[in-house]
């Protein structure tokens, strides 16, 4: 398996864990090696655990590449004796649609709130490492997105509707509102959603925690 791409997944028995393996490869049975590294034992509460080697030697590079990400983030799930799953794909770059996709890889499971930590701080310094990890491993930095129970999505989508509703009553009382601090990740999430805003521009201000986005009419009654 050192030079192709290969999982390792865990579940409550052998079968479950290869299906659920050759979902996230996309692939079918005979596309892959199957390599069962513990048949597992219910009655003491050890699962399964195989190893699925992509067979293709030339597998594209968006395969190889999430399928070394997905081993990563399952490696440190493991470590830290955390149990999920995790669903991987790649998505539109929602930051610039001209950019290359980006990988999504949310885990799925129970008892995951600690994976987030307080807003999201967790997720973030995890998806770090996970970028760290697998930049070193592939020789460049990957573009992909650390997600738990589609947390970071849910907050996306509210930080861009807080975005279209504060700009709204920007222009219409045509002044600058501010916004509450918010950290790096969110602010950028504030200002792509109102880059192109033909009414509002936008402007970090502060420092340190205190910093927040002021949002801007562009004409002031």
């Amino acid at each position: 398996t050192e030079n192709r791409a290969f999982i390792e997944v865990i579940a409550p028995t052998v079968d479950q864990a290869i299906a659920r393996g050759l979902s996230d490869l996309g692939l079918d049975d005979d596309e892959v090696e199957i390599e069962v590294l513990d048949e597992g034992a219910p009655t003491a509460g050890r699962e399964a655990r195989v190893r699925l080697t992509v067979l293709a030697a030339d597998a594209g590079p968006q395969d190889s590449t999430a399928v070394a990400a997905r081993q990563v983030l399952q490696d440190l799930l493991d470590k830290m004796r955390l149990r999920g799953n995790i669903s991987a794909r790649w998505v539109d770059n929602v930051d610039d649609p001209t950019e290359p996709p980006q990988l999504y890889m949310d885990i799925l499971g129970d008892d995951l709130a600690t994976l987030i930590g307080r807003k999201g701080e967790t997720l973030a310094a995890l998806q770090y490492i996970v970028r760290l990890i697998v930049g070193k491993q592939l020789g460049g930095m990957v573009d992909l997105v650390v997600d738990v129970e589609g947390y970071k999505l849910r907050h996306e989508q509210q930080l861009r509707r807080l975005a279209e509703r504060m700009a709204e009553q920007a222009v219409q009382r045509g002044r600058t509102l501010a916004l509450e601090p918010m950290s790096a990740g969110e602010r950028r999430i504030i200002h792509l959603a109102l880059r192109n805003h033909p009414g509002v521009t936008t402007e970090s201000v502060g420092e340190g925690f205190a910093r927040k986005v002021t949002i801007i009419p562009k004409t002031v009654k």
